[in-house]
């Protein structure tokens, strides 16, 4: 069934997703709320079709706080970056620059919020990050990070990225980590049907040495990789 299902999913998906590229810069000019509701739709239609046409069932283990924190996601494949629009509310982002030289998707993708990420200015871009991130708490909205830089094979566990110890400091916030086991299913071009978990860990307080949080975060987004219990909110649900 794998076959059939892909042949549905990528047509449908992608080219759906086309048009509200399209829609996105349409409803820039009403302003972030119209934004907001075409990402919305993007978010659903994205798990609709995750779902019903791959067969692919979505289980969150604890509860994300609903309020200004730095979520630490670990990045097995584009499901969770799609999908973060579905898991938080309204959340802002921590996107490569690159992705913001996308036609269309880049202009939108900077009024509704996300902010870029230039690994190679320095001080300076931490700087504009830090600045960015703090008005975007200021609204109440999360702050997404993926801290390892870039989309890892499920199993691998590389060192964080040296930034991210530098926005948990500067940003003096909260750290809830997300372990994901998307990869075997999703990061593949035949898609397979099966069970994708979000495990939300312990939230870890601010404050903490650069080695700590390092260390603390590292062993949470990787837990569904070990299959090591890490304490979490609540019991297991589908989403």
């Amino acid at each position: 069934m794998a076959i059939p299902r892909n042949l549905l999913f990528y047509p449908l998906f992608y080219g759906f997703s086309a048009m509200l590229v399209i829609a996105s810069v349409l409803a820039i000019p009403f302003g972030r709320e119209a934004l907001k509701k075409v990402v919305a739709v993007w978010g659903k239609w994205h798990r609709w079709c995750v779902s019903s046409l791959l067969g692919i069932t979505i289980v969150q283990e604890g509860i994300i706080p609903d309020e200004p924190v730095l979520i630490a996601v670990k990045h097995e494949s584009f499901f969770e970056a799609i999908d973060m629009p579905r898991l938080f509310r309204f959340p802002t982002v921590f996107a490569k620059r690159e992705l913001f030289l996308i036609p269309g998707w880049g202009m939108s993708a900077r009024i509704y919020g996300l902010i870029p990420v230039e690994r190679t200015k320095g001080a300076q871009a931490l700087r504009a990050m830090i600045s960015t991130a703090r008005d975007r708490t200021r609204e109440g909205r999360p702050l997404v990070i993926f801290p390892e830089g870039t989309r890892v094979e499920h199993g691998d566990e590389p060192p964080l990225q040296s930034g991210f110890a530098g926005i948990y400091k500067l940003l003096d916030l909260p750290v809830v980590p997300i372990a994901v086991n998307s990869g075997p299913l999703y990061h593949r071009i035949v898609k397979q049907s099966g069970t994708i978990t979000y495990r939300v860990g312990e939230t870890i307080p601010p404050g903490l040495p650069r080695v700590e949080i390092e260390r603390r975060v590292h062993r949470a987004i990787n837990a569904l990789n070990t299959g090591e219990s890490v304490p979490t909110g609540t019991l297991s649900a589908s989403v």
